[in-house]
């Protein structure tokens, strides 16, 4: 009976790893759900959520104001999607 229970202590203790910047980059440009090649606070929204924020709605939001370059209000896939990226890595989301 012990033996299986700490197997099951050991299973819910998985390691958890730091997503790469590739992953990252990659979660981003499949939520550009109309392919326009420019991510909405609803994409940025539901790309947070897919790395694990507690809180997607605000995360978008402060990604939005630290990569959005030119203000327009979107993520251009093209011109700032690396310093989108560097923001995300910054707070070190893991693989579930």
């Amino acid at each position: 009976m012990g033996y299986h229970n700490n197997l099951d202590k050991v299973r819910n203790k998985r390691a958890k790893f730091p997503y790469t910047k590739e992953q990252i980059r990659n979660v981003f440009k499949r939520h550009d759900k109309n392919g326009d090649g420019q991510l909405s606070k609803d994409e940025l929204d539901a790309a947070f959520k897919e790395l694990g924020s507690i809180w997607p709605p605000g995360r978008a939001w402060f990604a939005q104001r630290y990569a959005d370059d030119d203000g327009d209000g979107f993520i251009s896939i093209d011109k700032e999607l690396s310093k989108l990226v560097q923001y995300a890595l910054e707070l070190k989301y893991t693989l579930k």
